[in-house]
């Protein structure tokens, strides 16, 4: 195969392609499981600890599950501890932007942003682990220059705000900048969603 035709299928509509490791990709919420434990009915969000050198991530995705708890309903969502039947905490252990694919003059055509987070599950009282996530990852690819946006795909049309006009009119710098705080957004809320469906069914 040519470098072209290499290159050509690098910036193909997977610029927008979300993939989730360990999250299950492709369930349906369908309610609490069986093995969920059935006395526990309220829930606390512990602010998560963030161990990676961006300072907002932890505010951002305790607000990003609290957010989703609170639209569910399934567990009421509390705002002391004390008040809890259980309580949700985590570590985010780390958030990285890699080269996921170059052009025939090394430029960057994409990054792929990881997020790992580790969660636990326990009851307040007495107190035990009911369920925990360890190195929760979920991964995204996002456009580093104007070459990668493929504006006729269903995923650019679906997952941004952008229009092609506004593509067109960015430098690649500012498209990059606008694409990354997108790209964040999403996997907040991508993460609380997988998240909170993986504690309702313990899996």
């Amino acid at each position: 195969m040519s470098q072209k035709r290499i290159f050509r299928f690098l910036i193909q509509p997977c610029t927008y392609l979300v993939v989730l490791s360990l999250l299950g990709c492709g369930y349906q919420f369908a309610g609490r499981s069986d093995l969920f434990p059935k006395d526990i009915h309220s829930v606390y969000v512990e602010p998560f600890l963030n161990r990676t050198r961006d300072i907002g991530l932890g505010p951002e995705i305790t607000t990003a599950l609290r957010g989703e708890l609170y639209r569910r309903g399934e567990l009421q969502l509390v705002d002391q501890p004390d008040r809890a039947d259980a309580i949700l905490s985590g570590v985010v252990r780390s958030f990285d932007s890699l080269t996921a694919s170059v052009n025939q003059d090394a430029e960057v055509l994409q990054f792929e942003a990881t997020l790992i987070v580790d969660t636990t599950f326990r009851r307040r009282e007495p107190s035990e682990i009911l369920w925990r996530g360890q190195n929760i990852r979920l991964s995204q690819i996002y456009a580093g220059q104007r070459a990668a946006v493929v504006t006729t795909s269903s995923n650019f049309q679906n997952q941004t705000t952008l229009s092609t006009s506004n593509v067109r009119s960015l430098t690649d710098i500012q498209l990059t900048e606008t694409e990354s705080r997108r790209m964040r957004e999403e996997l907040m809320e991508r993460f609380a969603r997988e998240l909170h469906q993986r504690l309702m069914e313990m899996f």
